[in-house]
């Protein structure tokens, strides 16, 4: 997605999922951790509990991938959980037009 469409993407996106999200009063902080070792590695597991517990949890990782959010915690995935998911993605859609 270009940066435009996503601009757009973020404009007109449904947000009202986010009032039931367990992360709603939680310090923001805690899913943009600074590193990947450490305490940050903490950070992530404890980020990820209250994902584990959410309720909105698949449309927070959903709106993450369509709106190609890089960094943080969304939907109880990590950037690089994430980055697998959209390789993983675009490489079943290859597969499937190569099968068509």
């Amino acid at each position: 997605m270009s940066f435009l469409a996503t601009s757009l993407a973020l404009g007109s996106a449904d947000y009202s999922w986010r009032r039931n999200a367990s992360c709603k009063d939680t310090d923001p902080e805690l899913f943009f951790p600074i590193g990947t070792t450490g305490q940050a590695l903490i950070q992530i597991s404890e980020a990820k509990t209250v994902c584990d517990e959410c309720a909105v949890r698949g449309k927070c990782l959903d709106f993450a991938l369509e709106t190609n959010q890089d960094w943080g915690i969304w939907g109880g995935k990590s950037e690089d959980e994430r980055r697998d998911i959209r390789r993983r993605r675009a490489a079943e859609r290859r597969n499937a037009r190569l099968m068509a």
